[in-house]
């Protein structure tokens, strides 16, 4: 009966979810890279010997971390406008996720800075690199490989957590679900299907994140400790990898 009452309005609900969940994935895609890159140019600034950049980038990942995503977003959709910025709702849902999960990516990136011996960043500057040279052809590629399977954890993350943008009206899955639900009366039948979307999406991409964890553990190509116990659950409560 359940199933059949899903199967009956199959035809209208596919089509509208379909296109929310299209609108998810390029809403996660766009505040992930760009997560990814304000990530990493906050973890180079962080891992300056001294001066005002480091400290703004460390305020930067403390307040990131300590405030609600949804307060962001909030802030970015109906506060900005009223100094004259308004952004459309699907930037501002990006720009929001992008601006916290810039954080987290600045501590997994940390993670697998740390875990890189000191002799390759000393050899890398006695060769005459310079700060930026050294940390983009001989620490980035090393690193990016320790956190890859964190990186994964994260962009799952990043995927549940952009259902949050519904509630700026960005017409993602989550929205779309709402819509149909307040037509048709079916809560229970819409959401199911919903998360059954949500899970189709986010299961492969953690099942990836597990192989790819085993695989860097494999004799030979083990992962260091500090870069494997860094997941988004360790971000989120603060736990440090230095």
């Amino acid at each position: 009966m359940f199933l059949d009452t899903i199967a009956d309005n199959l035809t209208d609900w596919g089509p509208r979810l379909l296109a929310g969940l299209r609108l998810t994935l390029i809403l996660t895609l766009a505040g992930f890279s760009a997560a990814f890159v304000l990530g990493l140019a906050v973890e180079y600034f962080r891992s300056r010997p001294h001066g005002p950049i480091r400290i703004i980038a460390n305020l930067y990942i403390t307040v990131a971390r300590g405030v609600p995503i949804l307060v962001i977003l909030y802030l970015l959709y109906f506060a900005l406008p009223g100094v004259g910025i308004i952004l459309p709702s699907f930037v501002g849902g990006a720009t929001g996720l992008a601006l916290v999960y810039a954080a987290y990516l600045a501590e997994v990136f940390r993670a697998g800075l740390g875990a890189i011996p000191p002799g390759h960043r000393e050899a890398a500057v006695a060769s005459g690199l310079t700060p930026i040279q050294t940390f983009r052809l001989i620490l980035l590629p090393q690193a990016i490989k320790h956190t890859i399977s964190p990186l994964l954890v994260n962009l799952v993350s990043l995927l549940k957590d952009s259902s949050i943008c519904a509630l700026i009206a960005v017409p993602e899955l989550t929205l779309a679900s709402r819509e149909l639900m307040a037509e048709s009366f079916l809560p229970l039948h819409v959401f199911a299907l919903t998360a059954a979307l949500y899970f189709a999406l986010a299961w492969p991409a953690s099942v990836l994140a597990r192989y790819v964890e085993e695989r860097l553990h494999a004799p030979g190509e083990r992962l260091p400790a500090a870069a494997a116990n860094f997941t988004s659950n360790s971000a989120r409560s603060g736990v440090s990898q230095a």
